[in-house]
């Protein structure tokens, strides 16, 4: 009797710890699967999407949701038990993002993607790491002071960003005739503001920051006071992948708990940050402190 009771306490001990372990690359998980079987992982990033995801000095891809996806790399590898886990690289845009996830190409996308519903039809996202809104950024010798100086303007956004929506449901709303053009990326988006193809440029305001303040001459860029919805940030991975999801936002809650996540926060947003030690001066909000309290997906 003592033996099956020394036997049912070591089981016991063992589920705990598999428990307290958090989820197991057992899990159900066909992005886990395809990781192993290849002996690699493949990260989708962002070449201007300061300081999210953007290119660094040397041209590798660096930011904050890149430092977030290194800590779930480390707990791929240690899950998987592939401690020589091959790491690829491969850039992405607001318009093909979300087919290179449906299609496999990659694994999670770590650049500066915000989470909605109808996102949620085809992907799936992460607890959110960010809480933005979309703002218009114009020239500060314009003369442009609010939202309604912009009548009868041509206005960009980035294809495929979220922004588009923004404008033209803004555009609608209060009848300013807007010309309304798309370009393929936040830095044409940028270029056309600047050399006057667009008298403002529609986009999540920290995105905006970013490219203002490596601008050669922030202090020629300014932001028209008006803000419009919450956009909450995730990283991105295919969609129903359940085993994969929890092991992204295990990683990602227990960072939040620890304090972690508000450290790497603070390098990218409160620091001077490459390449030309610009500080976006970004404090947390009260809205992604409740999220790291709280963590969870959810979108408004």
């Amino acid at each position: 009797m003592r033996n099956i009771a020394r036997i049912s306490a070591a089981l016991s001990a063992l589920v705990a710890l598999a428990a307290l372990a958090g989820p197991s690359a057992a899990a159900d998980s066909p992005t886990l699967s395809k990781i192993k079987s290849s002996g690699a992982i493949t990260i989708g990033y962002r070449e201007a999407s300061i300081p999210f995801s953007y290119l660094g000095p040397d041209q590798k891809p660096i930011g904050f949701s890149l430092d977030l996806c290194a800590a779930i790399v480390e707990r791929v590898k240690a899950e998987l038990g592939l401690a020589n886990l091959t790491v690829n690289y491969t850039p992405v845009n607001s318009s093909n993002r979300i087919p290179l996830i449906q299609s496999g190409t990659v694994d999670i996308e770590c650049g500066g993607t915000a989470n909605d519903k109808k996102r949620q039809e085809q992907v799936s996202f992460s607890v959110t790491t960010f809480v933005s809104q979309p703002r218009w950024l114009v020239k500060a010798d314009s003369g442009l002071k609010t939202a309604g100086n912009l009548k009868g303007k041509t206005i960009v956004v980035t294809q495929g960003s979220n922004a588009v929506g923004f404008a033209q449901g803004v555009n609608a709303k209060e009848q300013l005739g807007l010309n309304i053009v798309q370009a393929k990326d936040h830095a044409e988006s940028f270029l056309m503001l600047n050399t006057g193809r667009a008298a403002a440029f529609m986009e999540d305001d920290i995105l905006l920051a970013g490219l203002k303040a490596a601008a050669p001459n922030p202090d020629a860029l300014i932001f028209l006071p008006e803000g419009y919805a919450r956009i909450y940030y995730g990283l991105m991975f295919t969609k129903g992948d359940a085993g994969f999801k929890a092991l992204v936002d295990d990683v990602l809650s227990k960072q939040m708990a620890s304090g972690q996540f508000e450290k790497t926060y603070t390098k990218w947003f409160t620091r001077p940050i490459p390449p030309k030690g610009e500080n976006l001066a970004f404090p947390l909000t009260e809205t992604l402190m409740e999220r790291i309290a709280h963590p969870s997906d959810a979108v408004d």
